[in-house]
């Protein structure tokens, strides 16, 4: 049996659900802090945003997402810092609400169902 010489690579590739690049208003808030910025992409399980000037987050923090696609959906949820760069703030979804959830699907498209490679 062979190994895989990419299976203990940092550099191997991962799959990772697929993102769509689409540009909205977001406005996270954790207590009585808030942020009004911009979203980069969003996948089934998460969302990249730009990260705002004066942000002073970190990983494990838990924030509401408020993210507005056109005139007619809106959408409320929890997301946790995944990982923070020095313009971006990567989210993965803590709690989608029941009434948002397939909104989000249909706002995702095929993206809702495709895996992509990515790397570390």
């Amino acid at each position: 049996m062979a190994k895989d010489d990419n299976m203990f690579s940092d550099e191997a590739e991962r799959l990772r659900p697929a993102r769509m690049q689409i540009e909205t208003t977001v406005l996270m808030s954790r207590g009585v802090e808030s942020h009004p910025t911009e979203l980069v992409d969003i996948s089934a399980t998460g969302a990249l945003l730009r990260r705002p000037l004066g942000w002073t987050g970190e990983v494990g923090q838990t924030w509401l997402l408020d993210m507005i696609f056109g005139n007619d959906l809106h959408i409320h949820m929890e997301a946790q810092v995944a990982r923070v760069a020095d313009h971006h703030i990567g989210f993965s979804y803590v709690c989608i609400p029941e009434d948002k959830q397939v909104p989000l699907w249909n706002l995702l498209g095929g993206y809702a169902d495709i895996l992509e490679a990515w790397k570390n």
